[in-house]
């Protein structure tokens, strides 16, 4: 059977070499990713210089890694803990959303503005 547009020759279960959980703790899906630019030993894998290459630009997340590389976001996970730990790439967990503002704060910080004219 030969492999559909858009079908990977290689299973994504190859990519993490046949384990079932990360090298070290598990990234969430929306940890930034960050090239160090240290030098990949020769016998890195492809994907793992895909991902490299990548992030040479400047920072991704790890669902924006998995989708250019066509890669489920497991896989993904399993890529970037792999070249984290040994030293290539920086992670930083997601920048939490912005909490609701306290519409009392604001509308005491507008009668103190005020009362300063």
């Amino acid at each position: 059977m030969t492999p559909g547009p858009g079908r990977r020759l290689i299973p994504a279960y190859l990519v993490t070499g046949g384990r079932t959980r990360p090298a070290g703790p598990a990234l969430d899906r929306l940890a930034v990713l960050v090239r160090t630019g240290t030098n990949l030993p020769a016998d890195t894998g492809s994907e793992q210089r895909r991902l490299c290459e990548l992030l040479e630009p400047g920072a991704l997340t790890v669902v924006e890694c998995a989708a250019h590389l066509d890669l489920p976001v497991s896989a993904t996970v399993f890529l970037a803990t792999d070249l984290a730990a040994a030293g290539h790439l920086h992670t930083r967990p997601p920048i939490p959303s912005a909490g609701e503002i306290d519409r009392s704060l604001v509308e005491r910080l507008l009668v103190g503005l005020r009362s300063l004219h």
